[in-house]
């Protein structure tokens, strides 16, 4: 598998001819709804054998074959180099294929507060083979230990079908949004929480749920020891049933790290209570804030090397966005809210306003500007091929437990063949 960056001038069949590949295998790959409609500098993921790379400043045998997971001994060997050669920069590598990496991947479907059309939950379905657990999002924990529950459509069979564990998703939502009050209330109240525990276990078994997701957010910092007692005590009321628990967790950066999100969450303790957590590495570009990448690869380094000196490298699994934005500019601090958009409905834009897609290679992410009709600047970061296999690189890196999409349903076709390029899905929990 390779990834190309479109050029002036390129047409899917100079591509092709490129790569000495039919055309028409790139059309399928790619989705591409027209392939008359390129847009200088998307990423194209090109279905091939080998891959290739740029020599860039400052690269090494060693360093190249670190970074993609291969063996600098078997990239000289493939390009007949000695081990020792300096190499020249732009000069491309052939990438001798390596193993696949075994992982686990966890897909979040929006359901609360949200209509799922039978053409999301279509592609849900169809990209359920690369998931290790399926999570519908969000059973609403009530103050009284009450659950409310989402609409689950057929989530259940095709986690079923695709042999997949079937996630069950508790936050502390109230009228839409994450409740400290809620969260008080429950880590506060031993009966409460006994409530919530048999509510939870009779769902569970009810819907069979084999996953119990905690994803409690923004709780006060005095809850902080609380919650950790409830999540012990969770444990043992869960274990009991063969249910195992998992943990959604704030990004953090260091143990003492200040803010209403990240002061409850103790990454060492919830770790070891676990079976496996989520540090949500994106939004950093958000809806209400000024344009940037949603996930920049510095940022989520920070937070996945302090996850991991604090808790087992597989016991994490890395956040990853589907999604991007849509910014309105000027922007301005409580004024309009940027627009989430899919990575190929972002390629559409570009085409429509005839704009050039750039990439950050310091936040490994691309982006670019347009003017509507109304002749308003807009700013849009997003997805892609070359983003996401950063990211990728970074797990294995890092050797880290797997990814977790937020959310499904949003058209990506890049992310599953990359993902099936790079890794082996584990679709049981080892023992």
């Amino acid at each position: 598998m390779d990834i190309y960056t479109v050029k002036s001038g390129d047409s899917i069949y100079s591509i092709a001819q490129r790569f000495q590949i039919e055309a028409s295998k790139i059309i399928l790959a790619n989705e591409l709804p027209d392939s008359n409609r390129l847009v200088v500098g998307q990423a194209l993921v090109v279905p091939i054998n080998e891959s290739y790379y740029t020599v860039r400043k400052g690269d090494t045998l060693w360093k190249i074959g670190r970074t993609l997971g291969v063996s600098y001994q078997s990239i000289a060997k493939a390009n007949n180099l000695s081990i020792t050669s300096p190499l020249t920069l732009g000069t491309q590598l052939l990438i001798p294929a390596s193993p696949k990496t075994e992982a686990e991947f966890l897909g979040y479907v929006e359901t609360s507060n949200r209509t799922i059309s039978s053409e999301t939950e279509k592609l849900i379905k169809k990209n359920a083979k690369y998931l290790t657990y399926l999570g519908p999002a969000n059973f609403e924990v009530q103050r009284d230990g009450s659950i409310k529950e989402p609409p689950l459509k057929n989530f259940g069979t095709i986690a079923q079908e695709n042999d997949a564990i079937f996630l069950m998703v508790l936050a502390n939502i109230e009228d839409g949004g994450f409740s400290a009050e809620v969260g008080e209330a429950i880590l506060n109240n031993a009966d409460v929480q006994d409530k919530l525990l048999n509510n939870i276990i009779r769902i569970a078994t009810e819907k069979n749920f084999k996953d119990i997701h905690f994803d409690f957010e923004f709780l006060r910092p005095e809850d902080k020891n609380a919650y950790i007692t409830f999540l012990e005590k969770a444990k043992k009321r869960l274990q009991a049933e063969d249910l195992l628990i998992s943990v959604a967790l704030a990004p953090k950066t260091s143990s003492d790290q200040k803010g209403k999100w990240y002061e409850a969450h103790d990454y060492k303790r919830i770790g070891e209570i676990a079976n496996f957590v989520v540090p949500m590495t994106y939004e950093w570009g958000y809806s209400g804030g000024p344009p940037m990448a949603v996930s920049p690869i510095g940022p989520v380094r920070d937070v996945l090397e302090y996850a991991i000196s604090e808790i087992p490298s597989k016991k994490i699994i890395m956040g990853q966005n589907l999604y991007g934005y849509d910014w309105t500019l000027p922007f301005k601090p409580g004024g309009e809210y940027a627009k989430a958009i899919s990575a190929q409905r972002a390629i559409e834009i570009a085409y429509q306003y005839n704009a050039s897609i750039q990439y950050d290679k310091k936040a490994q992410a691309p982006f670019f500007r347009y003017s509507d009709s109304a002749q308003k600047t807009h700013e849009v970061w997003f997805e892609d091929a070359r983003s996401i296999q950063a990211k990728f690189d970074l797990l294995k890196e890092l050797n880290l437990r797997g990814m977790a999409y937020w959310k499904l349903g949003l058209p990506f076709p890049q992310n599953w063949l990359l993902l099936d390029d790079n890794f082996k899905v584990i679709k049981r929990i080892p023992e």
